[in-house]
């Protein structure tokens, strides 16, 4: 035990965090099987025993990006288990058709009731736009408006939503542009609640995966989904999307993405939140979109991804008391270690936010960028 503390408080050290110190970013100690758990099994290791108590953090957040800064975690040797996972992630088609709603359901479903004091009132799950916004409303709504704007959405297009969660979007777009909009989603109780929430507009919500599409579209988004798609399956969502994308659309990718090209996703987020999920790269995105679309514009504002996962946090503390006869108080601690630790993981720009905008044989005279 006295080697793994060692370990800990030296890479706690040059991270600039003191074990059991003063600071805000401090990490405190409350069960020395702590130490244990995060050598032997790393990142998993160490939400797990956030989750159980074994340790707190008042400023969890910039805990997590100084971590990240100075890649701690990668100081650790992984795990057999964890050396299996990987491999499983290579070898496997984690993200296979028969596979899909596994992440509807263990993570879009667990209840509206938390998504709507959580998120702002039209229910947008990805991140916002804060350019020019104040709250949280504002940046959605900007962020949906800046979609429409870099599609050159007019009344009476039709436009597909990959992964439409609640129907933000499609309702967006059909209240003020004039859309119609058929969205897409692997998630039941996204479907039952978007079709309430856009009753009455030229909007259509279906529960269905995207292999399972062969219809035309003035125009393609998807905003968020791609996170879902993994690795093995890029080259067939983007074959299609263009497939379904008319001659002269637009298709418009929002997803988060890494630095650096991987082939899995983080274990404690693969295993608590997002199954069998996986963030693109530059690469990865390159090869698969390659002889299929034309790049017309890549736009990164990750650092808005910060102040909105901040936001959503600050949502379920107020609103906590409406939610607690619902859910754990291990789901809470997992659930804030979610949101502050990827709030982190964007602050160290670990991770980035893309909007893409990709045409199938180049716009005439030149895509003019928006934003």
């Amino acid at each position: 035990m006295k080697r793994l503390k060692k370990i800990a408080h030296d890479i706690a050290d040059s991270a600039g965090i003191t074990i059991n110190g003063n600071n805000p970013w401090d990490i405190h100690i409350h069960d020395d099987r702590f130490y244990q758990r995060v050598i032997k099994h790393g990142s998993l290791g160490m939400g797990e025993s956030f989750m159980d108590g074994w340790w707190d953090c008042k400023q969890l957040d910039e805990c997590i990006a100084r971590m990240l800064k100075i890649k701690a975690l990668n100081q650790i040797q992984p795990s057999l288990p964890l050396v299996w996972e990987l491999l499983r992630a290579r070898l496997l088609n984690l993200q296979s058709k028969s596979r899909a709603y596994q992440v509807g359901e263990q993570h879009y479903d667990l209840g509206n009731d938390l998504y709507e004091k959580m998120l702002d009132k039209r229910l947008v799950y990805t991140c916002a736009y804060w350019k020019d916004a104040r709250n949280l409303d504002d940046a959605q709504e900007a962020k949906l408006d800046l979609v429409c704007r870099k599609l050159h959405l007019k009344p009476g297009q039709k436009v597909l939503d990959i992964g439409c969660g609640w129907g933000s979007f499609a309702k967006f777009a059909a209240e003020n542009y004039g859309a119609h909009v058929v969205g897409i989603t692997i998630a039941q109780e996204q479907v039952e609640l978007g079709k309430k929430l856009c009753h009455g507009l030229p909007v259509e919500i279906r529960l269905q995966d995207y292999r399972d599409l062969n219809e035309q579209f003035d125009h393609i988004i998807s905003l968020g989904m791609f996170e879902h798609v993994g690795y093995k399956n890029y080259r067939t969502y983007m074959e299609v999307a263009q497939k379904c994308l008319k001659p002269h659309g637009l298709f418009l990718l929002h997803t988060i993405g890494t630095n650096v090209t991987t082939h899995s996703c983080d274990p404690w987020l693969d295993k608590y939140i997002f199954p069998n999920g996986m963030l693109p790269s530059v690469v990865q995105i390159g090869r698969a979109i390659e002889g299929l679309f034309v790049m017309e514009d890549w736009h990164n504002f990750s650092a808005y991804y910060d102040t909105t996962l901040m936001a959503w946090y600050d949502n379920v503390q107020k609103h906590w008391s409406d939610l607690q006869h619902r859910y754990s108080e291990r789901f809470k601690r997992m659930w804030d270690y979610y949101l502050l630790s990827c709030a982190g993981i964007f602050r160290a720009r670990h991770g980035q936010l893309w909007q893409i905008v990709l045409s199938k044989d180049g716009v005439v005279g030149g895509y003019e960028s928006v934003r």
